[in-house]
């Protein structure tokens, strides 16, 4: 039977937290404050590109599984379990802002009166759960009205579905094991096993694992660029660190550098933390450090072939931070793009799904008509449609025959044949 849920926030996390659970017979009320948004779900108007959520809002709409509302009071009062999914955007100085948290807090104080799962999805500073669990308490609310549970969402934008229906792990952070089995009856569809942990211990699982997928991101940004100076392949050392069962095959991918809407936020918030309390993690500052930089490494790259940008042609292929999504945010193709145009260069932008609409860059809605008339191509968005590309179409289309793969997804020998020379960083 299917417990009655309420997620709060309809945001990436929010809105795919709510699809799944609707979709495996739980009874899902979400709540958005902009009744605008409100409306656009409830017509089955996703408001973000995540494949399939679309068609799984829609049919849970449909069947009456999940429903869209703007206030929370009836959502609460109607739930026994509820998820705080709003968003922790950085302040200027890398900390998080916890505001929006904080609002939904005060709400919620106002509105209990039985027992209820308070579930905090959203990514937060070590100690924030103490915190909300004080700050509840402070509010009006009494020990036994509610229990908080600490469950980090491990979502990846592209593939967030399949990642919430098949997890490969369920973390919760608990003061009181008895909630397990009630977050095992909501999660009875994933087989993935708990780790159950205290509350700061859930919210470290969740910084150390996108810190150490940027430590991974940013090691090989490092081999790229050793490998520039000893003019060696770096996608052969990318291919023998990926056999070694130890270190595993994924984020061993060099190029642009980590960003989106999770790994540079948290990095730089994990840094904060550790600044706080008087130890600064020092891999990660370096982690973060390499990223920074590699997107001057890529226009020095271009200044090298161009010698001087101004006035030159040149295409991007992408500008999402990653394919699959289109999300922009710390986009390190968004970032690539800005510098050319601070360079003078005629920028002509194509991606599969975002849309810049900027005053100072071209952009076009078709891959070849993007080429048209260029000194050179930059691929910065290694979606799969670049990668399977007519590439003696383009050789006709470009003015030039230099491209510049900075996602490493293509191969040399593809673009030879047809009189097309791939450089990057760490090529050979």
């Amino acid at each position: 039977m299917g417990m009655n849920v309420c997620v709060i926030g309809a945001g990436y996390v929010g809105l795919t937290t709510s699809a799944v659970l609707a979709s495996q017979g739980h009874n899902v009320q979400c709540v958005e404050k902009d009744q605008e948004k409100v409306e656009r779900l409830k017509s089955g108007h996703v408001p973000i590109y995540e494949p399939g959520l679309d068609a799984m809002v829609q049919s849970n709409v449909n069947n009456k599984q999940l429903i869209f509302v703007p206030e929370m009071r009836e959502a609460v009062k109607q739930s026994e379990i509820i998820f705080i999914a709003v968003g922790t955007p950085s302040l200027e100085d890398g900390r998080t802002n916890l505001r929006y948290i904080e609002q939904v807090l005060q709400e919620l104080a106002t509105i209990i009166t039985s027992y209820k799962v308070i579930v905090s999805k959203s990514t937060v500073p070590i100690g924030t759960n103490e915190w909300m669990e004080k700050k509840l308490l402070q509010e009006g609310l009494k020990q036994g009205q509610f229990d908080l549970i600490s469950n980090p969402e491990f979502l990846r934008e592209g593939t967030a579905i399949a990642d919430m229906l098949s997890p490969d792990k369920i973390v919760l952070g608990v003061k009181d094991a008895s909630n397990v089995s009630l977050m095992k009856q909501l999660y009875h569809f994933s087989p993935a096993p708990y780790i159950i942990t205290s509350f700061n211990g859930a919210e470290l699982i969740k910084y150390a694992s996108n810190a150490f997928l940027a430590v991974k991101i940013s090691f090989m940004n490092e081999m790229a660029l050793l490998s520039e100076h000893f003019d060696i392949n770096v996608q052969d050392i990318s291919e023998g660190l990926k056999t070694d069962p130890r270190i595993g095959p994924l984020f061993l991918q060099a190029g642009l550098g980590y960003g989106g809407s999770c790994l540079p936020k948290d990095v730089s918030s994990l840094i904060k933390q550790g600044e706080e309390v008087g130890y600064v993690p020092q891999l990660v500052e370096t982690a973060q450090r390499v990223n920074e930089q590699m997107v001057e490494v890529y226009i020095d790259k271009i200044k090298q072939i161009l010698v001087d940008p101004k006035h030159k042609k040149v295409a991007v292929w992408g500008a999402s931070f990653k394919p699959n999504t289109d999300d922009t945010r710390h986009s390190r193709a968004i970032q690539l793009i800005k510098r050319l145009v601070e360079l003078k260069s005629h920028v002509q932008v194509y991606d599969p799904v975002v849309k810049l609409e900027w005053n100072e860059v071209t952009e076009y809605n078709d891959l070849y008509q993007a080429v048209h008339g260029v000194d050179l191509l930059i691929v910065a968005t290694e979606w799969e449609e670049f990668t399977k590309a007519d590439w003696n179409l383009v050789k006709e289309k470009m003015d030039g025959s230099m491209i510049i793969d900075a996602r490493n997804v293509l191969k040399c020998s593809d673009l030879e044949k047809y009189e097309l020379q791939l450089v990057g960083i760490g090529r050979g």
